[in-house]
């Protein structure tokens, strides 16, 4: 059954260091009169009271901003005290403090596969605070371990949900798409630990990489992919370049060229451009046909 939080209010700390201090010197001024008659009844009711008196001294508890105080009495949950400084209650009350700060939480690196099966490291950063302290400390054991276990366990289920990395038509991926991951990393852990009454405010991952030992192959991979985007984006300017070329001459009519001739041409100009080393000019002595 979960627990709901219920505010609680409690008297005012130095007021009731007043009032307890006059009461104090009502008792001292009673206790003059009362012991030196040596009459039983008095003596023992003014022995009472002043028990009383110096219990009631025992229900001062201070709180520092943004901590609370949950009440317990005989076992049963009465309240929360958010009020900060010197509070006093009812002093059977049982009182257990709860930080209501942010907490930045750094989950530690841990290995698991990606959607396509490749091993990876993934860590995350966390902040998070607790909203709701009656869930906090009744409806789970520890709240900070709670909260632990169940960021490991978000972080384990988002990189086994999308590849490393975009190949072959993927959208997402966990390197290339930060922000909609980060969004669903948030999401998860908040589903997974609002039973304990903490609310996720941010969550991001802080590290990402291929597990050792397939990182040499992987960084293969990534370099082989990227030559061959950097080549075909090269020959489709190098494509561009001839085209303009072609047009720029038949428009000015610098030269007439027949099919064999802008063939040759075509090879000439993709060759210079699409070439690793500078071009080597060659001087034709002759013609195109000896």
């Amino acid at each position: 059954m979960e627990t709901r939080e219920n505010n609680m209010r409690v008297a005012n700390g130095w007021v009731m260091v007043a009032v307890l201090l006059a009461a104090g010197g009502l008792l001292v001024y009673a206790g003059y009169w009362v012991i030196p008659s040596q009459k039983l009844i008095p003596i023992v009711a003014w022995g009472l009271v002043t028990l009383f008196w110096l219990t009631l001294i025992f229900g001062f508890f201070a709180l520092q901003p943004n901590i609370a105080g949950v009440m317990t009495l005989f076992g049963q949950y009465r309240g929360t005290v958010t009020t900060p400084g010197l509070n006093w209650a009812n002093p059977l009350f049982l009182i257990a403090r709860v930080s209501l700060r942010a907490h930045n939480l750094n989950a530690e690196r841990i290995k698991v596969n990606d959607l396509r099966g490749s091993p990876i490291e993934i860590a995350a950063v966390v902040v998070w605070k607790v909203i709701d302290t009656a869930r906090a400390v009744f409806d789970v054991e520890s709240h900070e371990s709670f909260v632990k276990v169940q960021i490991e366990a978000a972080l384990r289920h988002l990189a086994m949900s999308y590849p490393y990395d975009t190949f072959e038509g993927d959208t997402i991926s966990l390197r290339g798409s930060v922000d909609e991951v980060s969004a669903t990393l948030k999401r998860e852990v908040q589903d997974r630990v609002i039973r304990a009454g903490v609310s996720v405010e941010e969550a991001k991952i802080s590290h990402l990489a291929y597990a050792p030992e397939v990182a040499g192959a992987m960084l293969q991979r990534q370099q082989a992919e990227a030559v061959v985007a950097a080549r075909s984006r090269i020959v489709e300017g190098a494509v561009g370049m001839v085209e303009m070329a072609l047009a720029k001459l038949e428009q000015h009519k610098i030269v007439e060229l027949d099919d064999e001739r802008k063939a040759a041409m075509i090879s000439n100009l993709l060759v210079v451009l699409c070439a690793h080393s500078p071009a080597q000019p060659i001087v034709n002595a002759g013609t195109l046909y000896t």
